[in-house]
């Protein structure tokens, strides 16, 4: 079988009937896409720590005939997309026209994750929440400040959290917040560990992140997957900055009045302390 379906759909959709030894093998596979694709199966066994034949019934599992019909599949849905920057700097051929289809794609995958009443649902923990955790890893990280400088003006509550008061804002956290979780391949531990915190106290986890396999996906009580391409040696963070403002713009949206309320009354205090020229 050859395929158009991306790897990471092609996962998705088999997900359920996965073994533990084979999400293993699957997030191997998504987190560094190039191990399989110029690898042998050995190599993709020892990096597992899991025998040839688990990797081969694993092509079988997601519809093809062996370890190298998936191998050409993942070589060519591969494409500029390697996980570390300096990998990526060593194998850019990527030109003006490729990073345009690239973001061009990223960004109809935001809309897309959003369709059907999605972005209502995504941001209904939001809008209800007594307060609102914001975490993010690197890459994410202008995507989470987006959304932190646009949802602390329609609504108060709002906390980023950063990495040298996490632990003691942490200990703010219960039962009736709301956690906003940005992460992405590789995901950063001490994302994953907080949002545990998180979901452990009460807070319903909002996860914006990039495959069904993510650590994020079973700790969230509602998320989306979007796609993040590199452009250049880094993650792109335009799709993840386009998502933050358009659950910002539906928070409002649902808040409405109070959200007017709240803008205004910032508005005046900007003019009374001369905030702007």
């Amino acid at each position: 079988m050859e395929s158009a379906t991306s790897t990471p759909d092609l996962v998705a959709a088999v997900s359920g009937e996965l073994t533990p030894t084979e999400r293993r093998i699957a997030r191997e596979v998504l987190a560094e896409p190039t191990l399989l694709a110029f690898g042998t199966v050995s190599d993709l066994a020892c990096r597992v720590g899991t025998s040839r034949p688990s990797i081969v019934r694993f092509a079988n599992k997601l519809g093809f005939d062996g370890y190298t019909q998936l191998q050409r599949h993942v070589r060519s849905d591969l494409s500029h997309r390697l996980t570390r920057p300096s990998e990526r700097i060593r194998h850019d051929d990527e030109t003006v026209p490729g990073a345009r289809s690239a973001m061009d794609s990223a960004i109809a995958s935001v809309f897309e994750a959003v369709e059907g009443g999605r972005l209502t649902e995504l941001a209904g923990a939001i809008v209800r929440a007594e307060n609102v955790w914001i975490l993010s890893g690197e890459t994410s990280r202008a995507g989470a400040h987006a959304f932190y400088s646009g949802l602390s003006m329609v609504r108060p509550g709002v906390r980023i959290l950063e990495t040298h008061s996490m632990s003691t804002d942490l200990s703010g956290a219960g039962s009736g917040d709301a956690a906003v979780v940005f992460d992405f391949s590789r995901y950063r531990r001490q994302v994953i560990t907080a949002t545990r915190v998180l979901a452990n106290a009460g807070a319903a986890v909002v996860a914006i992140t990039d495959s069904p396999l993510s650590p994020l996906v079973e700790l969230a009580d509602t998320w989306c997957e979007i796609e993040v391409p590199a452009i250049g040696p880094f993650d792109s963070s335009a799709p993840v900055v386009a998502i933050a403002e358009l659950l910002v713009s539906q928070v409002a949206k649902d808040l409405h009045n109070e959200a007017t309320v709240r803008i205004d009354r910032i508005e005046a205090l900007w003019e009374k302390t001369e905030v702007f020229l």
